[in-house]
C-alpha cells in the first residue's frame, strides 16, 4: 500500500505524541530491570490496590485518579487497568502506553491518598490495623 494512501498520523507534530515514550526503545534493546526496592513497592501497591478496590468499589468508586507530572492533566484509571499496568511494570520493567478513559466521571475516581485515608478510617473504626 503506498504511504500516501494511508490516513494521516493524528499525532504528527504533537509534542505529546504517546509514541514518544517508546523513542529509543528498540525491540532488541532491553529495559533497565527493576531493583529490589522498586519490586517491593510495586507488590505493596498491588496489595493496597486490592484492599482499596474491595472497600471502595461497592461505594461506586471506579478507580484511581493520578495527576500527571508530564502533561499536568489528571489520568483516570479503572481498577483493572491500573492493576494490569502495575503487573506489567512488575513483569516487564515498563508499561506500554494505553488509551485514556473515555469521558470519565471525575466524581467516580479518588486519589491514592484518599484510598489510604479511607482504609485507615475503616481500620480505626474496626479497632485496629
Amino acid at each position: 500500500m503506498p504511504h500516501d494512501a494511508l490516513p494521516p498520523d493524528p499525532f504528527a507534530g504533537d509534542p505529546d505524541d504517546p509514541a514518544r515514550a517508546l523513542a529509543g526503545q528498540d525491540s532488541d534493546e532491553p529495559w533497565e530491570p527493576l531493583g529490589a526496592d522498586e519490586r517491593a513497592e510495586l507488590l505493596a501497591d498491588l496489595t493496597d490496590l486490592a484492599v482499596y478496590q474491595a472497600l471502595l468499589e461497592p461505594r461506586g468508586v471506579r478507580g484511581i485518579v493520578v495527576d500527571c507530572a508530564d502533561c499536568g492533566e489528571p489520568h483516570y484509571h479503572d481498577w483493572e487497568l491500573l492493576r494490569a499496568s502495575l503487573q506489567q511494570l512488575l513483569a516487564d520493567g515498563h508499561m506500554r502506553p494505553h488509551e485514556p478513559a473515555y469521558d470519565p466521571d471525575p466524581s467516580a475516581y479518588v486519589s491514592w491518598e484518599y484510598c489510604r485515608g479511607y482504609h485507615d478510617g475503616v481500620a480505626s473504626a474496626e479497632g485496629g490495623r
